[in-house]
């Protein structure tokens, strides 16, 4: 199995060589806002991406002579600049992102070597085109060929990302399989009972960042104090993000090594974590209360969270699977009874149908489970999905007076002992309703007026419609 992975140090240049990397990537940033404007004026008239990679490279010539400062920088990086904004262009055009921005200064500024970058691992260097061999922060040995290295800034510091390429034998997964809720008040709950406390770095540094914001708008613009305090709420930032990404890396690792498949909610977090604001003709409700919470989702990082566990998990011959989070807070894990009074308060769920009590994450964890390995073995077998727990709403019917209405329809039978839930599929109308279920070795077949559920203690059910 062929692997790509990365590595990210902190660079420890000298005053040479950071001026030098600023210089590279202004120069790219040059390139990339020209480019973008030249595309920009085409895109106006025909609507097409027009101006592309090719194209853009033949002018970098005609640009050094203009502007001879291009000279000096790498032209490695240069042409990557433009294909990072062909790219952008064809995401737009294929509707995975927005119409491509110009680059501001200072914001995001990185740059990229696809060759001639030469590693040495004992004297902990890199050497870079045109820069010369830098220091860095080793934490851990580099596995593999290098494929390309990025350089990039935050703040006052420079980190570097060296990705590289290798070939490993599928490892032997652990059969461990687990469900996960992820929370505000527990970052992850886990089906076994597990569960992983948020870190909210954002939350702990809030105050200290206010008070320096405070402090800088009190401050002359330009002044030297004024660049002393950015360097601060700067650095002040990279400390924050240092810590989410420590904290997500830590827990996705252990979540990883001990399990090989992980079931989560499909959650689309840019819309949970959207403004409630809302219009002036319809101002929003709740605008406190949703941005707090807002501010408790990004704090905690959980789309990174998702997409670490996801690719440690397939380094390691596991999978993510992800289920539809709709009613997996509702569903009773013992009765399987679904109602939104079920779960009255935020921490803990009692069920109203059979008394059931437990914490209301470690349920959606349970439920999550349970929906995750039905949607499993039917994705192996190449079945339709059946009805699992916290999928989907049921609706109720009584015994013997169940109706197909056209489509996919759910009955629900309660009794003292169970809850029993059969999934019709047909297209036409109600006829006569057979079904077949297992009682030991046994396999009986009858109608629904015909079924005694009081004498049955566990079923595996299988519905056929017959129109006579």
């Amino acid at each position: 199995m062929l692997i790509r992975r990365g590595f990210k140090f902190e660079l420890k240049p000298n005053g040479m060589q950071i001026q030098l990397m600023k210089q590279f990537c202004g120069c790219a940033r040059y390139v990339y806002n020209r480019t973008l404007s030249l595309e920009r004026s085409l895109y106006k008239k025909d609507n097409k991406h027009s101006f592309k990679y090719a194209e853009a490279v033949n002018r970098l010539p005609e640009w050094k002579k203009k502007n001879p400062f291009l000279k000096e920088c790498h032209s490695q990086v240069l042409q990557q600049s433009l294909k990072d904004l062909d790219q952008a262009y064809i995401n737009f055009f294929r509707k995975r992102a927005n119409f491509p921005k110009y680059k501001k200064k200072f914001r995001n500024d990185s740059i990229r070597f696809p060759q001639g970058v030469e590693l040495d691992e004992a004297k902990q260097q890199i050497r870079l085109p045109k820069i010369g061999w830098v220091g860095y922060r080793k934490s851990r040995d580099i596995m593999g060929a290098i494929k390309n290295v990025t350089v990039s800034r935050r703040g006052e510091k420079w980190d570097v990302s060296i990705q590289t390429e290798y070939e490993v034998s599928s490892p032997a997964s652990n059969p461990s399989e687990i469900g996960i809720d992820m929370g505000v008040k527990r970052f992850v709950t886990m089906s076994n009972g597990d569960f992983v406390e948020p870190l909210n770095p954002f939350k702990q540094e809030q105050e200290k960042l206010a008070k320096l914001q405070r402090k800088l708008a009190r401050q002359k613009k330009g002044s030297r104090n004024s660049r002393k305090t950015k360097r601060k709420i700067a650095r002040l930032h990279r400390y924050i993000a240092d810590s989410r990404r420590d904290f997500l890396h830590k827990t996705s690792t252990k979540i990883a090594k001990n399990h090989s498949i992980v079931y989560v909610e499909d959650l689309k977090v840019s819309n949970m974590s959207a403004s409630a604001g809302g219009t002036k003709e319809s101002p929003g409700k709740n605008v406190r209360q949703k941005s707090g919470l807002n501010r408790s989702i990004l704090d905690q990082g959980w789309y990174s969270f998702f997409q670490m566990l996801s690719y440690k998990l397939e380094r390691g011959g596991g999978k993510l699977i992800k289920v539809d989070p709709r009613n997996t807070s509702r569903t009773c894990p013992r009765c399987g009874f679904v109602s939104a009074e079920n779960r009255k308060s935020q921490a803990t769920f009692a069920c109203i149908g059979c008394g059931y009590r437990s914490n209301a994450d470690e349920v959606g964890a349970i439920n999550i489970l349970r929906a995750g390995q039905a949607r499993l073995a039917c994705a192996m077998s190449g079945a339709v999905r059946p009805l699992s727990a916290g999928t989907r709403k049921r609706s109720t019917a009584a015994l013997g007076h169940g109706r197909c209405r056209g489509g996919m329809e759910s009955l629900s039978f309660m009794t003292r002992r169970m809850s029993i839930s059969v999934t019709l599929r047909q297209m036409s109308c109600p006829g006569r309703l057979r079904f077949f279920y297992n009682f030991g070795e046994e396999v009986i077949v009858g109608r629904i007026r015909d079924f005694d559920v009081h004498k049955v203690s566990r079923l595996h059910i299988r519905i056929v419609f017959n129109k006579d």
